[in-house]
């Protein structure tokens, strides 16, 4: 399970910068960052994904999904099954879509002797304007699918 404080934290920022892990069938990894995440509860997490991402294809195809979170003294590694929950976000330019992971094993990532002092960092760049308002249409989307 995700940790209270966790779960508050990525609340609150709203966009959270992840890094996850896919597998197709003939057993290709897939590793990307993503910002797009929300934690409905200890036990879920959802994600937004470009929807032709190999990250997309891959959750498709096996819903086997890994979500490595890090934050002030946690390295977390997530395991889970997800599925595809929302084939398209609408009202963004590109197709979006929304996976649900349920989240079947936590592991500390953190070796013996070290912590984290904080989040990833993350800045929008180009038109930041642009990013924030499409940034607050997938975030409502992810807030808001399956509750």
């Amino acid at each position: 399970m995700l940790p209270r404080e966790l779960i508050d934290l990525m609340r609150d920022l709203g966009v959270f910068p992840v890094v996850i892990g896919t597998v197709n069938n003939s057993g290709e990894q897939h590793i990307t960052f993503i910002t797009w995440i929300y934690p409905p509860d200890e036990r879920k997490l959802r994600l937004a994904i470009s929807s032709g991402a190999v990250s997309a294809k891959n959750i498709r195809e096996t819903g086997r999904l890994a979500v490595q979170i890090f934050a002030p003294d946690k390295a977390l590694t997530c395991y889970g099954t997800a599925r595809e929950v929302l084939e398209k976000i609408e009202g963004i330019p590109f197709d979006v879509s929304v996976f649900e992971m349920g989240i079947e094993r936590v592991e500390n990532a953190l070796f013996p002797g070290s912590t984290i002092t904080g989040i990833i960092p993350f800045a929008h760049t180009g038109n930041v304007h642009k990013m924030t308002e499409l940034d607050a249409k997938i975030l409502t989307a992810l807030k808001s699918k399956g509750e």
